[in-house]
C-alpha cells in the first residue's frame, strides 16, 4: 500500500475551430502533478470525436509527431492519471468515450465514488459489460443510461448526481456542448476561465488555466452544473447545498501546485501558514531550516518566518525525477528515493537542523531524507511535518485504503522520532487544520476518521485484478 494522489481534469470550448489539442497539453502538462500513469486527450470536431490515450507522462505520449496527427477541433477533454480504483492499464486510461442511442459523450473524472462498488455490481447485474476497471466507467453508464430517458446531456447528469456517492469533479463533451460538474460535497477541486480571444477552459487547478494564457473566473459550487454552449454559459444548481462543503485539506498541503487558489485561498499561503502553526506548536533551537522538495517548501518558509530561524537550501531535487507519492510500485519509490534528493554539504554541516515535509506515511522516504542529511554532516535534526498523522483510510481519492502499512498507526510517532532517525518530531496539529484555509469547510478522515459519507461496505480496488482462484466470483 502506498500513498498516491489522485487525477488532473481539463476541458476547453472554442467558437471556432482551433488548435484544441496543442492547448490540451499544455493545460495536462500543467497539471502533471495529479498523475504520472497515464494521459489522454478527446478532440471534438463539429461532432466528429478524435483521441490519444497512453500511459505515460504527458510530454512521453504526446510526441511533436503525436500531436502534428491530430485533427483541429472547437471542443477538447484531457486527463492525468494516477488511478485509486482499478489497475495501471491501457484500457483505464481517461477520457472514457461512449457511443450512445442519442450521440457521442467523453468523460474525464478526479476524484473517487465512495459507492462505486455497489452500483458497478447493481449495473453488471442488469446486464452492463465493462471494458475497464476504473470507477469512471461506472460514471459513464449511469450518465448515459440517464441520457436515453432526458432531453439533454445535463438533465442526464443531473440525474446521475442523485446516484453517485463521494467524490467527482468532472468534465464531459458532448457533440455540442461541454459540461463540468463539482459533487455536493465538493471534494476535489474545479475551476474555470476564459482566453482573451474568448475560449473557455476549466481544469483541475487554476495553473492549468494560466498555462494556456486564460484567466481565472471562478471556482465551481459544491454541487454546480456548468454548461458551456456556443458562447453562452449556464449554470444548474439544483444539488448545490444538499450538502455541507467537504474539500480534501490534503490538496493544499501536498496535492496542488502552490501556484494554484483553490475556493479563493492561495496553496502557497495555506503551506506557508502551516510552517507558522509548526514553528508555534513544536518550538526547537536550530540553526537553519530545510523543506523537502517541493510541497515541504513552502512550509519551511513559513517556519523559518515564525521561528527567525535562517531559511536555507539543504536538499536539491533532481527535477527529472517523479514525485515519490506517484510511483506506481513500491519498488520504483524506494529507487526514486535513491537518486531524487541530495543534500547541500556546506549548508548541512555542523549544523542543527529543522527538516519540513508534508506528510509521513510509512517512514520509508523519511528515514532516507534524514539519513541523507546525517551523511552530509548535520548536528541534530527534527523533523517537522504540515500535516497531522494518517490513521484512517481514505476513500474519496486519496490512495489510502488500508492502515496495516501506516506508520503512525503503529507507533506514537512523537514519541518515538529514532525509528526515522530524528532527534525530534512534530506533526501539525489536526485542530489547527482549519486555521489553514480561514476555517471553511473541509474533509480531514484520513486525519481524524470524520467521514462524510456513508463508509463503503466493499473496499477492494479492484476486484478484477486478483488471480482467478482467489476472485470474489469463484472459480470459472
Amino acid at each position: 500500500m502506498s500513498v498516491h494522489e489522485e487525477c488532473g481534469v481539463f476541458g476547453m470550448i472554442s467558437q471556432e475551430t482551433t488548435d484544441v489539442a496543442g492547448l490540451a497539453y499544455y493545460g495536462l502538462y500543467a497539471l502533471q502533478h495529479r498523475g504520472q500513469e497515464s494521459c489522454g486527450i478527446v478532440i471534438n470536431d463539429d461532432g466528429v470525436f478524435s483521441s490519444y490515450k497512453d500511459l505515460g507522462l504527458v510530454n512521453e505520449v504526446f510526441t511533436a509527431d503525436t500531436l502534428s496527427r491530430l485533427p483541429k477541433g472547437n471542443m477538447a477533454v484531457g486527463h492525468v492519471r494516477y488511478g485509486t480504483t482499478g489497475g495501471n492499464k491501457r484500457s483505464n486510461c481517461q477520457p472514457i468515450e461512449v457511443n450512445h442511442q442519442k450521440g457521442k459523450m467523453a468523460l474525464a473524472h478526479n476524484g473517487n465514488l465512495s459507492n462505486a462498488a455497489e452500483l458497478r455490481n447493481r449495473l453488471e447485474l442488469s446486464g452492463a459489460i465493462f471494458h475497464t476497471t476504473s470507477d469512471t466507467e461506472t460514471i459513464a453508464y449511469i450518465v448515459t443510461r440517464e441520457r436515453l430517458r432526458t432531453a439533454s446531456i445535463e438533465e442526464a447528469l443531473s440525474a446521475a448526481m442523485n446516484t453517485l456517492d463521494g467524490a467527482y469533479s468532472l468534465v464531459l463533451m458532448s457533440a455540442r456542448k461541454l459540461i463540468c460538474a463539482r459533487d455536493p460535497y465538493g471534494f476535489r477541486p474545479l475551476c474555470y476561465g476564459r482566453t482573451p480571444d474568448g475560449m473557455y477552459v476549466a481544469a483541475s487547478e487554476s495553473c492549468a488555466l494560466k498555462a494556456i494564457g486564460a484567466e481565472f473566473i471562478r471556482d465551481l459550487d459544491p454541487g454546480e452544473i456548468l454548461v458551456f454552449g456556443q458562447g453562452d454559459i449556464v449554470s444548474h444548481r439544483e444539488h448545490c447545498g444538499r450538502q455541507k462543503k467537504k474539500l480534501c485539506i490534503f490538496e493544499y498541503i501536498y496535492f496542488a501546485r502552490p501556484d494554484s487558489v483553490i475556493d479563493g485561498v492561495s496553496v502557497h499561503g495555506a503551506r506557508v501558514r502551516a510552517g507558522r502553526i509548526l514553528a508555534r506548536k513544536h518550538p526547537v533551537d536550530a540553526d537553519i531550516v530545510v523543506g523537502v522538495p517541493d510541497s515541504g517548501l513552502d512550509a519551511a518558509l513559513g517556519f523559518s518566518m515564525e521561528s527567525g530561524i535562517p531559511y536555507g537550501i539543504g536538499l536539491i531535487k533532481n527535477k527529472y525525477i517523479g514525485r515519490t507519492f506517484i510511483a506506481p510500485e513500491q519498488s520504483a519509490r524506494l529507487d526514486q528515493v535513491r537518486i531524487k534528493l541530495s543534500a547541500v554539504e556546506e549548508s548541512i554541516r555542523d549544523k542543527r537542523v529543522v527538516l519540513i515535509d508534508d506528510s509521513i506515511v510509512r517512514g520509508t522516504t523519511s528515514g532516507r531524507i534524514v539519513k541523507l542529511l546525517r551523511e552530509a554532516g548535520a548536528k541534530e535534526i527534527h523533523m517537522r511535518i504540515s500535516s497531522p498523522p494518517f490513521l484512517h483510510p481514505c476513500y474519496y481519492g486519496t490512495d489510502i485504503d488500508s492502515e496495516e502499512n501506516l506508520i503512525a498507526c503503529r507507533y506514537n510517532m512523537e514519541e518515538n522520532p529514532h525509528l526515522i532517525g530524528a532527534d525530534s518530531l512534530g506533526y501539525l496539529p489536526v485542530s489547527e487544520l482549519g486555521a489553514l484555509i480561514g476555517n471553511s469547510g473541509y474533509c480531514s478522515a484520513c486525519f481524524d476518521g470524520v467521514y462524510p459519507t456513508d463508509i463503503p461496505s466493499d473496499i477492494r480496488k479492484d476486484r478484477f485484478e486478483q488471480k482467478l482462484s482467489e476472485a470474489a466470483f469463484g472459480s470459472a
